[in-house]
């Protein structure tokens, strides 16, 4: 893994100051670029992808899981001998979490000739980072991290999501929520970009079922004021309460939330479920629901994860296999099914044309559908619930 980093700063410069010398000079740059391109598509034998993902930090167990989810997938399909006889490398970068860290290992992976693409890089500020780098190029950006809609450009047709997005887990939720008789909800999110979407989402989801919510609060990001937060929704009396919430903010929060109203059930995203998170709420929280996007990865009975179990159990993984970790290795197995589509004469504009042409892809108990750029392929999510020593349950 490469920790450099690049102290310079490039100006940005005014249309009109564009000399003619500049102009020359970027467009030998473009041709060098393709001609790269070409060399690679003719004779290389090894597929390049570059992934800033947390390694290291507060958020390093979800980024290590995912990474080791793909990894294990491409590790088996060079196995066997590759795709079309070229081996895929997978490099991952750590960022822990710093959007400045994690632009630059992505600036560093553009300016490597031999990159075909970035994969399974992690978080929505990242990614929203990233997106102006990548714009108007052919670098495909495959399966990022994050249900954000800010990820999902419907300009951009290089940027290809997989997993579902927060305000479809949110209606999810809301909706499970009406079928019960859950009238009264309130709303705890997270101030930021995806706490926000997700009060967005869940009151648009809300007033489409006819409930009402009775109260919201916003935590910062430190969790500071939880506490408060708890206090206020439990004085409105809500029947249930919708977590937007990730990392330390779910923790503070339900265990003060269960110090003001024990029984009251809580519901959260996929993006709470940890094992840290899990591990930290302890018997606080047995009971919480929480959508996933991807099927338990414990439930052989479902072909994709028995392949995932086979494939986790034959590498040599320390961690327990997750729900993290199998979105991972879906994500790895769909680049895998474009990259057979698009041929031996592979091109990025082969890659993206083959990807977008899949049309109802079972993998196994997983469908996927690549529509047109700004929507998800997967529209897969289910309820879970934590149960005793964090283990997640159907």
């Amino acid at each position: 893994m490469s920790h450099r980093f690049d102290s310079t700063a490039v100006p940005v410069v005014p249309a009109m100051a564009l000399t003619r010398r500049r102009l020359l000079a970027g467009a030998a740059a473009l041709a060098a670029s393709a001609a790269a391109m070409r060399a690679w598509a003719q004779g290389g034998d090894v597929i390049r992808l570059g992934q800033t993902v947390a390694l290291t930090g507060p958020l390093a167990e979800i980024g290590q899981a995912m990474h080791r989810g793909s990894k294990v997938c491409f590790d088996a399909v060079n196995a066997q001998g590759g795709v079309h006889g070229r081996r895929i490398e997978l490099i991952a970068r750590d960022d822990g979490y710093d959007v400045k860290r994690a632009l630059h290992n992505v600036d560093g992976f553009l300016k490597d000739p031999a990159l075909f693409g970035l994969f399974g890089c992690m978080g929505t500020p990242i990614i929203e980072g990233m997106l102006p780098m990548i714009r108007h190029t052919d670098v495909p950006c495959f399966a990022p991290l994050t249900g954000a809609s800010s990820a999902r450009p419907s300009d951009m047709r290089n940027v290809l999501n997989v997993r579902a997005s927060y305000p479809e887990e949110t209606e999810r939720l809301v909706e499970h929520l009406a079928t019960i008789g859950i009238k009264r909800i309130a709303v705890a999110y997270q101030n930021n970009s995806f706490g926000q979407e997700v009060l967005q989402a869940a009151e648009a989801a809300m007033k489409r079922h006819g409930l009402s919510k009775v109260a919201a609060a916003t935590i910062q990001n430190d969790a500071s004021d939880a506490a408060a937060a708890a206090l206020a929704i439990s004085k409105s009396d809500p029947e249930a309460v919708l977590l937007g919430l990730a990392g330390k903010p779910t923790v503070t929060f339900v265990k003060a939330m269960r110090g003001a109203r024990r029984g009251i059930p809580l519901y959260a995203l996929s993006v709470m479920g940890s094992a840290a998170a899990l591990t930290a709420l302890g018997d606080d929280g047995i009971g919480i629901a929480v959508s996933q996007v991807v099927p338990m990865p414990n439930n052989s009975v479902v072909p994709v994860v028995r392949d995932f179990l086979q494939a986790w159990r034959a590498s040599p993984t320390p961690i327990e296999a997750s729900h993290l970790a199998l979105e991972g290795y879906i994500n790895a197995r769909t680049f895998v099914e474009a990259l057979k589509r698009a041929g031996r004469q592979l091109t990025r504009k082969a890659f993206l044309d083959s990807a977008w042409s899949i049309r109802r892809l079972d993998l196994g108990g997983f469908e996927l559908n690549f529509q047109q750029p700004g929507r998800n392929a997967s529209r897969f999510i289910e309820l879970t619930m934590i149960g005793r020593a964090g283990r997640f349950i159907r």
